[in-house]
């Protein structure tokens, strides 16, 4: 359907042109600047709660190993330590129960030293031999030789988080001195401290400032997370976090801050606290949804001014344009009537501008073609006599064309579970699809014949290879796109169907017509076009001897030659099936 475009739809799209143009821009622009700054304003406060957070953390870790510490160097301890480690297994039992009392009034003094803010549970104070020699809770006989903290509690002082039942605990543990040790000595035991984890808990779960979907967790070197998450339960060293954000930390030792996707998948904007030294990765993360929210708000707003300024760009331009087309709407109210045939038509606009001028050159034009009106219908009955009753005559000339026919198969058992209206789609679809790939090829269609369709190249010069593969592409495009053609029937609710095509090449008559501009073509070579064809497997291309003389040398096609007795004995002619080389009908390997 076309659309026409008179002087005032142009002068008010000119305006709605210029004033989309101009918002777009500025639109652009600023929603583009908003979306920078707003984008940057959530990174930096989510650097800053991570730093804050971050640095909490750490001088929480940092003072819970001082405490600790604080213990291992308590003078006490180290001279019952030492004791015990000298005694031999006889008097092991015996000393390690004298000395329990001991132990607990240095760590009951530990404790009111330090308070009892930090959680303090248990501890546990072992030998360099493994044996426990102290403990608060828990088994005092077990062995700790080969347990990993007493391992590295020989090495240094640490932090460490462990599973329990109600959630996790937090381990911090530090070896132990002799009194008069020297830099370099082998440490007498290790102290093992398990205590509460509230004071970190409190500096995570505090998420005022970070929306509905912001979140403060910790994450471990082992990539488990060591706190609750706002998304899932019992998340605590069960949920995996392998995010850009814990890979900066552990793998590179960076820190970092951007959009990426969290452990649920989902994208978010981030910031990271990295703390290798200690083991754990800080994170504070925020959908990035939630981000973009002010931002779409932002755009919405944008749109709405954009298209009131647009509605009322387009009203002040229409009233103007009302006020210079109205000359042009008669002037062209005047040509319909001419159109229509009423060729008395005046205008009658009388402006001193190139539209009064147009309007007496259009009056002089309807003269004129009123006068040729009256001449040629005074010829008319001479015309007549000439021509008489011939409305079909053949050109004198022969050319040789390439003529091709496309038939579906099988139509009249598709057509008969049809109604006659779904028989005419279908036929429309089939025909109007081939039609357009002969037409994409600059190939001519001659005529439909119920379900087949005739088409030509004309005057094909076989001395041209490209017109020559240009007529087998095109056969053999209209064969490729059979499953193009299915979608097309399937999504009209019609049956699939299969086609065969033939190709020829010779000589036709041209048949001219009086009533129609098309011409038809008419001879042996289309003749045989029509035999060959009813001998073509479905979904295939066939050609006629002829043909395959003059396109035999291209090597990407295949040419099987078709065994028919019958065409070969009554009339010596040979038909050939082609093929892409190494490809079968439908271009597939």
């Amino acid at each position: 359907m076309s659309i026409s475009f008179n002087l005032g739809k142009k002068l008010i799209l000119l305006v709605l042109i210029v004033s989309v143009v101009t918002l777009s821009i500025t639109g652009f622009l600023s929603f583009n600047y908003a979306d920078q700054i707003l984008k940057q304003r959530a990174a930096d406060q989510l650097l800053g709660e991570s730093t804050v957070r971050g640095d909490t953390l750490r001088l929480l870790f940092e003072s819970r190993i001082e405490q600790n510490n604080i213990l291992a160097s308590d003078p006490m301890i180290q001279l019952l330590i030492s004791e015990m480690n000298q005694s031999s297994e006889n008097e092991f039992q015996e000393l390690k129960e004298n000395n329990r009392r001991d132990f607990l009034i240095q760590v009951q003094a530990f404790q009111e030293l330090i308070g009892f803010s930090i959680g303090f549970e248990d501890v546990k104070i072992i030998g360099a031999n493994g044996k426990v020699f102290f403990s608060l809770g828990g088994k005092i006989d077990e062995d700790f030789t080969e347990n990993p903290f007493f391992k590295r509690g020989l090495i240094e002082s640490f932090t460490e988080f462990e599973p329990v039942e109600s959630g996790k605990k937090m381990v911090v543990v530090s070896p132990v001195f002799a009194d008069d040790s020297k830099k370099g000595d082998e440490p007498i035991g290790v102290i093992i401290s398990r205590m509460r984890t509230a004071s970190i808990d409190n500096v995570l779960i505090n998420r005022s400032g970070l929306g509905e979907t912001g979140e403060v967790y910790i994450v471990s070197d082992q990539f488990l997370m060591l706190s609750e998450s706002r998304f899932f339960e019992d998340a605590v060293f069960s949920q995996k976090v392998d995010t850009l954000g814990v890979q900066k930390c552990f793998n590179e030792g960076e820190e970092y801050v951007g959009f990426y996707k969290d452990y649920r998948g989902i994208p978010i904007l981030g910031s990271s606290y990295c703390a290798d030294d200690l083991g754990i990765v800080l994170l504070v993360e925020i959908d990035e949804s939630e981000v973009e929210k002010p931002i779409i708000i932002l755009q919405e707003r944008i749109l709405q001014t954009g298209i009131v300024i647009t509605i009322v760009m387009g009203i002040v331009a229409f009233v103007i344009s009302k006020s210079l087309s109205r000359p042009l709407i008669k002037l062209k109210n005047a040509a319909n009537k001419i159109s229509s045939g009423d060729f008395d038509v005046r205008t009658k606009i009388e402006t001193g501008d190139e539209i009064g001028e147009l309007s007496h050159a259009f009056n002089s034009m309807a003269q004129k073609l009123q006068e040729s009106l009256i001449e040629i219908k005074q010829k008319e009955e001479v015309i007549k006599q000439l021509e008489g009753n011939m409305l079909l005559k053949f050109s004198q000339h022969e050319q040789n064309d390439c003529v091709g026919v496309i038939d579906m198969s099988d139509s009249t058992r598709i057509s008969s579970k049809l109604s006659d209206q779904d028989v005419t789609k279908l036929y429309e679809i089939f025909l109007n699809f081939m039609a357009k790939i002969i037409q994409e090829y600059n190939g001519q269609v001659v005529k439909n014949i119920g379900d087949a369709l005739m088409f030509r190249f004309a005057n094909v010069d076989i001395k041209d290879e490209k017109v020559l593969k240009n007529i087998l592409e095109c056969s053999l495009s209209m064969i490729e796109s059979h499953g193009k053609l299915q979608e097309q029937l399937k999504a009209e609710n019609m049956p699939q169907l299969d086609y065969k095509i033939s190709l020829t090449f010779g000589s036709v008559k041209v048949a001219e017509s009086t009533t129609s501009n098309i011409s038809d073509i008419f001879g042996p070579t289309v003749n045989r076009c029509f035999k060959i064809n009813s001998l073509c497997p479905k979904n295939s291309l066939v050609i006629g001897e002829n043909m395959y003389k003059i396109s035999k040398k291209f090597d990407e096609y295949d040419f099987i030659e078709l065994c028919v007795i019958e065409l070969k004995q009554k009339y010596d002619y040979n038909v050939f099936e082609v093929k892409r080389k190494g490809l079968d009908g439908f271009g597939k390997k």
